[in-house]
């Protein structure tokens, strides 16, 4: 099931991006192995069992840094489509099983290297995180209030910027192979993707619609009419009314005075007009401006937490949210009309399959045993 069913891949385990994009092509129907070992909780990684992106994926537990284990893991390279790790440049080729060595086993195996700074460059080898990533590429800077910049969670760099091009180039990679029968390497790194990002705010710049002022443009908060508002039980509320005609409804519905609110303000205006909007949205709760503004043309939503958002109608209807082995967690995305992908397996335990896998490849249970013996099953 789902677009992806038949594709082999391999995941050398990780934390944050490599992961996530192991999720989603799991969840269109690839066969993600992921080789990890298992070993407590270190810092904020996340027990396999227990981590949301570990659904729908296999689990073998090998010491690649045993050779017994390293020959277990190019062994199961013969058979795959895609292998795909998350460490610093050098380190696959240092233990075993860089490109070079993988394709002289698989010619047509793509092979995927996800790093914060790319392969080369001066900062290459340096340790960072998604927000020194995106600091490097004007993402961060654009994000925030005037005083400073905001750190928007880790979703810009790592899974925007990171994870979704890394699957970007698997997929672009795999057609290729299709006609080429030849394999390469796709180098994805956050900074560049993250850059990538901000490719539309580069070209309004050129054209004088934005302004590399933080805080003084009309997507970044500054606008009175694209923010974010109190309600009377302290919780919020969210304006998109950019365009006239939504802006208009935006004015009647909440019953705005038209001498002050009538025509949308410039720049200069803004800061008086938020203020003004800011006493308005606190004069009733967000229920209340729910039923009042949502799913009207205002270009209105309330502000949900994530254990909020499953329960709204509109992620109910469209099962935005499923449960997985009891846990509640986002769906998989996108959907297709014929290629329909089914609810990923829950996350299984370090190891769970092994055994199974090892057997998929040709290893007998002897050889299984062996390898048990020599310390390369963990």
């Amino acid at each position: 099931m789902g677009p992806l069913a038949g594709v082999r891949i391999i995941e050398m385990k990780g934390i944050g991006p490599a992961p996530y994009a192991g999720m989603l092509l799991a969840d269109m129907g690839a066969d993600v192995i992921v080789v990890e070992r298992a070993s407590e909780t270190v810092g904020i990684a996340v027990p396999a069992k227990k981590d949301v992106t570990s659904r729908g994926k296999r689990s073998v537990a090998i010491d690649i840094k045993n050779p017994a284990g390293l020959k277990a893991l190019l062994k199961l390279v013969e058979g795959a489509d895609v292998l795909f790790e998350g460490f610093r440049p050098g380190v696959a080729e240092r233990v075993g099983f860089g490109p070079e060595q993988c394709h002289a086993i698989n010619p047509g195996l793509v092979y995927g290297r996800l790093t914060g700074w790319g392969q080369q460059g001066p900062l290459a080898n340096a340790a960072g995180h998604d927000i020194n990533y995106i600091a490097l590429t004007g993402a961060l800077a654009a994000i925030g209030g005037r005083e400073k910049p905001v750190p928007p969670l880790n979703v810009v760099g790592d899974y925007a910027g990171g994870s979704l091009f890394l699957v970007t180039g698997i997929l672009a990679a795999l057609l290729e192979s299709r006609q080429s029968g030849k394999g390469q390497v796709i180098d994805a790194a956050i900074t560049d993707g993250s850059a990538s990002l901000m490719s539309v705010f580069h070209g309004w710049k050129n054209i004088g619609f934005w302004s590399e002022k933080r805080h003084s443009n009309l997507l970044d908060g500054a606008a009175y009419h694209y923010d974010v508002y109190e309600t009377a039980d302290g919780k919020f509320v969210s304006i998109g009314a950019l365009e006239p005609q939504f802006y208009a409804l935006l004015v009647e519905k909440a019953g705005l005075d038209e001498e002050l609110f009538g025509e949308q303000a410039g720049p200069q205006e803004w800061p008086a007009l938020k203020e003004q909007l800011a006493v308005v949205f606190k004069q009733r709760s967000r229920e209340e401006w729910c039923e009042l503004l949502e799913g009207s043309d205002a270009c209105f939503a309330p502000v949900l937490d994530f254990t909020e958002a499953p329960a709204h109608p509109h992620n109910q209807a469209r099962g935005t949210y499923v449960t997985i082995g009891g846990v509640d967690q986002p769906a998989p995305a996108p959907r297709f009309s014929r290629s329909e992908c089914e609810l990923p397996a829950a996350a299984k335990a370090e190891g769970a399959d092994t055994v199974a896998v090892l057997r998929e490849s040709g290893f007998s249970d002897a050889e299984i045993a062996e390898l048990r013996d020599s310390g390369a099953l963990t």
